[in-house]
């Protein structure tokens, strides 16, 4: 066992071994420290595109809700509408809109 610690196991002086261990090192922390900060950004950025699609998805159903309420809203329009061609078309009244884009009414 003397012997084994009286060894040196490098045959460099140990001011070079120490400028290369620290210089390793360092080499290490710095790889280390940008990875780390890599996957903080990355992380926050899922964070925030997981809002942001919450919020999206929450935007895309109130959007479908007022579709389906103006539709709804329309319906009676359509039927009074398509009522109002038949009775007007043997009357003639319909050819005063003839070329307009006349639809149900907006509310």
């Amino acid at each position: 066992m003397d012997n084994a610690a009286k060894e040196k196991p490098y045959k460099s002086p140990a001011r070079k071994l120490v400028r290369f261990f620290e210089k390793s090192r360092d080499q290490w922390k710095s790889k280390h420290h940008q990875a780390k900060a890599n996957v903080k950004r990355l992380s926050n950025r899922i964070r925030f595109l997981e809002k942001s699609k919450g919020q999206l998805k929450n935007r895309v159903q109130e959007q479908e809700k007022e579709i389906e309420r103006l539709k709804a809203r329309e319906r009676p329009w359509s039927k009074r509408w398509k009522i109002w061609e038949k009775k007007s078309r043997g009357r003639g009244r319909a050819g005063r809109f003839q070329g307009l884009a006349v639809g149900p009414v907006p509310a």
